[in-house]
């Protein structure tokens, strides 16, 4: 059951998620496939279908501190299966974004700090490099001997690299990168 308490609306969230994702936010039905699809609702308090809804209502900043927010993977099984074609991901990652811009409470736990491993690593070699997305990870959260166990396992069966990958174009991820810092093209 979606329980929602009746807030003023202040700065227009759902004008700046619509904006962000390219998504008409007013076309969700609530059938709540998205829901029911979604790998992570049920570790999370709140659901995408939740999410939408409050963005439909234009319901406040309160959205931007929804466990939901971090804890969403991207792997697009919500917009795939949204009958309207909706971009549930991409209201995610705008969500994100706006949290980040907006001073948002963090969430609890590591989920933003893996985030930015991730795309750091992205970013310096035009593809994902394991290896110095599990040390910044680490270092972040000053863990550095947890699971090392694993280590030798990985390396021999080669899920895991001890050099950065080549042939990654980066040039046009770094063009990526700085379109998505400027923002939507009108």
């Amino acid at each position: 059951m979606i329980t929602l308490k009746k807030i003023q609306p202040t700065d227009r969230l759902k004008r700046a998620v619509a904006t962000l994702s390219g998504t008409d936010l007013d076309v969700c039905l609530q059938c709540k496939k998205c829901s029911s699809g979604c790998a992570v609702a049920g570790l999370t308090q709140v659901r995408p279908a939740e999410v939408m809804r409050r963005l439909h209502l234009d319901a406040g900043n309160a959205l931007l501190a929804a466990d939901l927010v971090w804890t969403c993977v991207s792997c697009e099984t919500c917009s795939a299966r949204c009958p309207m074609g909706i971009d549930v991901a991409a209201v995610m990652d705008a969500l994100r974004k706006l949290a980040l811009e907006r001073g948002a409470p963090k969430p609890v736990g590591n989920v933003p700090l893996f985030n930015r491993a991730f795309l750091k690593t992205v970013r310096m070699f035009g593809r994902s490099y394991e290896l110095g997305m599990i040390a910044a990870y680490k270092l972040g959260t000053g863990k550095l001997m947890n699971d090392t166990e694993k280590f030798p396992a990985m390396l021999m069966k080669g899920k895991i690299a001890l050099l950065p990958p080549r042939g990654g174009d980066r040039k046009t991820v770094e063009r990526i990168f700085q379109n998505v810092k400027k923002g939507p093209q009108a």
